[in-house]
């Protein structure tokens, strides 16, 4: 059975370094298209992104909404570019304030952007906003790393009856992309104030890396354990929480992509 697969991932190969994430995603997106399935791949167009080896370009049609968060106008810009080798387009969510910047979560001190939940939440609201301008219906959207973590509640809860979103099946994706301290304290009302009103919020009133993740797994319809390196305490919410899982493989078995395949086809 055919699936449409929605990847909304925070870095892919070539536009990045390679990390276990970017290549992974580089890697499934190729994969799942060659196995039949008809995919839409999303991420940020981070400043640090050579536009012009890339070749990136705005697609017109698709730009130029305006998206308000925490009661701040900030305009969606909507670019594209292909991967030759894979056959596989990229689309790249970007913005003057969020996403200019020579950096992708951290400054060159290696301090994080004081602003990286808003560029979340941005990044979740310009990838629905555009799946729907393209009137494209995913049955299953997977989101890859944690500046992801919004797209789950917002097709669970902001996008829940939209005919494009109504029946799709979410999967979360754990890597070893933990980080220290926490994000804005004011990451729930903001997420709050985008329409999302129920109790789960409270989880993020402390808006830590396990608080996050535990608060995306609410809205997961399935997880997927994509580093051998997971935070431990993550793996047993994980574990713990009922939802159906796959455990981790190396990349390179002979049936990891076919294993991918089938946990989609099992959720739906």
């Amino acid at each position: 059975m055919a699936s449409k697969i929605l990847y909304v991932s925070q870095e892919i190969t070539p536009y990045l370094p390679d990390t276990e994430c970017s290549k992974l995603v580089r890697a499934l997106t190729q994969a799942m298209q060659e196995r039949g399935n008809e995919i839409r791949t999303f991420m940020p167009r981070y400043g640090c992104i050579n536009e012009r080896r890339h070749q990136l370009h705005e697609v017109i049609r698709l730009s130029g909404m305006n998206l308000i968060i925490d009661d701040n106008d900030h305009q969606l810009i909507i670019k594209v570019a292909s991967i030759p080798a894979a056959r596989v387009q990229i689309y790249f969510i970007d913005n003057d304030d969020y996403f200019a910047r020579k950096a992708v979560l951290t400054d060159a001190e290696g301090h994080w952007f004081a602003d990286n939940d808003e560029r979340a939440i941005f990044f979740a609201r310009g990838v629905l906003e555009t799946v729907k301008k393209l009137r494209w219906t995913p049955t299953v959207v997977h989101c890859h790393g944690w500046l992801t973590s919004v797209v789950p509640v917002y097709l669970k809860r902001i996008f829940a009856d939209d005919p494009i979103f109504r029946d799709v099946k979410v999967v979360v994706s754990l890597y070893d992309d933990a980080f220290d301290g926490e994000l804005d304290p004011q990451f729930a009302t903001k997420i709050a104030g985008e329409g999302v009103r129920e109790k789960n919020l409270d989880i993020l009133a402390r808006p830590s890396y396990e608080n996050l993740c535990r608060f995306v797994m609410e809205y997961a319809d399935g997880v997927i354990v994509a580093s051998q390196h997971v935070d431990e305490q993550v793996l047993r919410i994980a574990r713990g929480s009922g939802k159906p899982m796959l455990e981790y493989q190396s990349p390179d078995a002979e049936d990891f992509f076919d294993n991918y395949n089938r946990f989609y086809e099992a959720i739906q």
